[in-house]
This record gives C-alpha cells, sequence and structure tokens, in this order.
C-alpha cells in the first residue's frame, strides 16, 4: 500500500533497483584502484605512470561522455542507454580481463568508462518518482554509491589474492551482466518523463553556470577531491607493502579504517546541519585531509601511522564526498540543477583521469612520498578558495506542475511574480514546455501548500 507521503512499492523497488545497478558499476571501477599496483607487475608495459594511467583513464571517457548520454537518453529513452552502458561496461572488462599488457587493460577502462549510465539512472529515478519523494530516491542511490567504494576497498584485495587481476575484471563484468538483469527485470517502465532540467543538463544554461564562482568552487572542489584519491591509489598500496603487510592482507587495514571513517562523519554531519557550521567543518576536512597526506609521506615503514593517516583521509574524505552534492543542489539556480549537476560529474571523472597520470608520473620520477607530498601542498589551494564559499543551509528545491495554462507570456511573468512574492521563495522559474514551476527556497520559512494555492494545485 502506497501513501502520500511515502514511497509507493513500484518506486520503492525502482529506487533500490537503480542503486544496487549504479552501485555495482562503480564497485566494478573502483575494486581496481587497490590492487593494480600489487597485482599487475607481470604485465607487459608494467611502469608507475600506467599503473596511474589505468586506474584513472576511465575517468577520461566518463568525463566526456557524462552530459552527451544524458541528452540521447532524453531522446531514445533512459533504458537503451542504460543497456548500452552496461554493455560496454562489461566488453571493457573482458578486456581487460584477457590482457596480457598495461596497454590492454589501459583500452578495458577506456571502455568501462564509456559506458556512462549516471545521467540515465538518474533521471530514470526523476521519471518513476514522485517529485515528494525524489530526494528520498536520489539518497538511496547516493548511499549506495558511498557503499559500493567501501566494498571495493575490501573486495578488490579479496578476490585479487584468491584469483589474481583478471579475477577482479571477470567479477566486474558478472557485475555488468547481473545489472542488465536487473533492468530488464526488475525496473518498471516509466509513465511519464521527469522534469529535464533537475537531471540532465541544458545547454544554454553552460555560459550562466560556468560563470558561476560558488558552483565553480564546488566544481575545482570534487575535481580536487578524486584527483587526491586516485592519486594516493597509484602509492598507497606500495607503500604499505614496503611496511611489511602483505597484499592479501591489505583488506585488514582497510575494512575498520573505513566502517570506523564512517561512523565518525555521522554526527559531524549531523552538527554541521543543525548548527550551520557546514562551510567551517568543510574547510576543517581540508585541512584533515592535508594532514593525512602528509603523515602518509612520513609514515614509510609504520602500519600504525598509515592505518591513522588512511583513517583521517577518508573521513575527511566521506564527509566532503556527501557535502559537495548537497551544497551544490543549494546553490544551483532554481531549475538549474541538472545542468550544474553536469557540469559537476564531468569534473569529478576528470579529476579522477588527472590524479591518475599525475600521481603516476610523480611515483616514476620522485616516488611515492613527493605523490603525497605535492597533493598535500595542492589543498592549500583547496582551501584558500573554499574561504569563500557561501554557509548554505536549509536552502531546498521544488518542482511543481503548473495547473494553469502557461502558454501566455504576460501570465506566466505575472505567476513567477506571485510566487517569488510568497515568504521564503529565492528563485522561481517556469518551463512551459514542461508545465512546471522551479522553485528555490528557504526551508525555514517556505510554506508548499501557500504555492500550490498560487498555481492551482
Amino acid at each position: 500500500m502506497s501513501d502520500e507521503q511515502g514511497f509507493s512499492p513500484r518506486e520503492r523497488r525502482a529506487s533500490f533497483t537503480l542503486a544496487g545497478i549504479f552501485g555495482m558499476r562503480m564497485l566494478g571501477l573502483f575494486m581496481i584502484m587497490p590492487v593494480f599496483a600489487l597485482y599487475g607487475k607481470d604485465l607487459i608495459g608494467f611502469s608507475p605512470l600506467w599503473v596511474g594511467i589505468v586506474i584513472g583513464v576511465y575517468g577520461l571517457t566518463q568525463a566526456v561522455l557524462q552530459i552527451p548520454a544524458g541528452w540521447l537518453s532524453d531522446r531514445i529513452g533512459r533504458k537503451p542507454v542504460i543497456y548500452a552502458g552496461l554493455t560496454l561496461f562489461a566488453l571493457g572488462s573482458v578486456v581487460a580481463a584477457m590482457a596480457d599488457s598495461v596497454y590492454g587493460v589501459a583500452i578495458g577502462r577506456v571502455l568501462q568508462g564509456s559506458g556512462a549510465i549516471a545521467g540515465a539512472i538518474l533521471a530514470l529515478a526523476a521519471d518513476i518518482t514522485r517529485e515528494e519523494n525524489r530526494t528520498k530516491a536520489m539518497a538511496i542511490i547516493g548511499v549506495c554509491i558511498g557503499l559500493s567504494f567501501a566494498v571495493a576497498m575490501v573486495l578488490g584485495p579479496v578476490l585479487a589474492s584468491w584469483f589474481g587481476l583478471s579475477g577482479v575484471f571477470w567479477a566486474t563484468a558478472i557485475l555488468a551482466m547481473i545489472g542488465i538483469i536487473m533492468v530488464r527485470f526488475m525496473l518498471p517502465d516509466p509513465v511519464h518523463k521527469g522534469q529535464i532540467r533537475d537531471v540532465t543538463a541544458a545547454p544554454e544554461l553552460f555560459g550562466r553556470l560556468l560563470k558561476d564562482k560558488q558552483l565553480l568552487r564546488l566544481d575545482f572542489g570534487i575535481m580536487l577531491l578524486h584527483l587526491t584519491l586516485t592519486a594516493v591509489f597509484v602509492a598507497f598500496p606500495l607503500t604499505l607493502l614496503d611496511a611489511g603487510l602483505a597484499a592479501e592482507k591489505h583488506w585488514w587495514l582497510y575494512l575498520p579504517v573505513l566502517l570506523l571513517s564512517f561512523v565518525l562523519i555521522v554526527p559531524v554531519l549531523i552538527i554541521g546541519a543543525r548548527r550551520n557550521l557546514n562551510k567551517q567543518l568543510f574547510q576543517a576536512s581540508i585541512l584533515v585531509m592535508m594532514l593525512a597526506l602528509i603523515l602518509m609521506a612520513l609514515g614509510n615503514g609504520h602500519i600504525t601511522l598509515l592505518a591513522l593517516a588512511m583513517l583521517l583521509y577518508f573521513t575527511a574524505f566521506n564527509f566532503m564526498e556527501a557535502s559537495l552534492p548537497a551544497f551544490l543542489s543549494m546553490l544551483a539556480p532554481a531549475g538549474a540543477k541538472g545542468t550544474a549537476m553536469g557540469i559537476y560529474s564531468t569534473s569529478q571523472f576528470f579529476g579522477a583521469f588527472l590524479g591518475g597520470v599525475l600521481g603516476g608520473l610523480l611515483f616514476q620520477t620522485l616516488g611515492g612520498t613527493a605523490v603525497f607530498l605535492l597533493v598535500a601542498l595542492s589543498m592549500l589551494v583547496w582551501f584558500w578558495l573554499a574561504m569563500g564559499m557561501s554557509n548554505v543551509s536549509k536552502v531546498r528545491s521544488h518542482i511543481l506542475p503548473i495547473g494553469v495554462s502557461i502558454e501566455n507570456t504576460e501570465r506566466r511573468e505575472h505567476l513567477v511574480a506571485q510566487l517569488l512574492a510568497l515568504p521564503g521563495v529565492l528563485e522561481a522559474l517556469i518551463i512551459p514546455e514542461e508545465g512546471s514551476a522551479y522553485l528555490k527556497v528557504d526551508g525555514n520559512t517556505f510554506e508548499l501548500e501557500q504555492a500550490k494555492i498560487v498555481i492551482n494545485l
């Protein structure tokens, strides 16, 4: 049974199925990170630079194809794009599993990244869920992505120790095939198309958003966050090995560290939201990450110090990974969240690619310590830029179907003026072709029922 305030069975099944598909795909992308530097040494052409390229190159094709794949899903449908993306991901996994050189593995990773289905999955979530439940659906997907990363850090080393590097890639191919089966048999077909601008990039908005300094700070931040991630995992597995922790036991460190980091960020997120300290805690997280990277540089031969460094790193990483999309949602102009998220995701994946290449190059020329220290220095630049961030809090978005005719320009402008006059409404935008009103509001003072009365719902 469904009710107006909660998920219907159909929405619940769709949300968890989409989260599972997204999570399995990210699991497949992430599992290689903690193991390739250790288990790829027998591949032809192996070098630290190619370790970085293999770890990060998926981000290049993701960055290039993320927005176009979202547009394509608007034209030919969500499911065909998801099927194609998962097929490419499976093909890339098979290519990498069968490769005997780093070049073949890199080609496989390029193909994996070509299956850029994030936009199509989020758009399908918008199609299947009602507006009042959409935030919940997106949160479920976000949590699943976070969990997939944690599982990958543990499962990757376990699979590699049992089945070798190729076994990790065969596992990712199997995950992709399971995803295809889930799309076919577990996902309901959408009965309508969700609000496009909420999940899909609009080309005409690019110029405006690329000039928005607040959004650019977030784009730079997510780029740098994932740059550090891929750069760190070029060097950290080998640093653990040098400290005396055998490759097959690396998950012994990752598992407790990741679990504890998730425990630690919960009170931080709660305090930030309740006391309006999001900006201050975000800046503190940048400094904690810088400290963690310095400890990694100093921790050669000291397992305890390296474990502490990784705990600090992942606590800061998880907090920022959760905070940045929330900040973006609050700061994006009304009706521009899909475009803002497209630019943000492109920046994220480009950062992953850049971090892999730079991390591999630094490791090859200067060693692991230089990777950690130079990335730590980049945190100072990020901290300086973050000083200009807005301390966002209680800003929410709403999308309401219009219950009156809005073809007339004068009527539309009058309706926008009425909405802007309501307490708590910060921005209002009406898109006639969607029959929707996009509102950006102050959650402390805005009353949704008042807006519904204005637009005759």
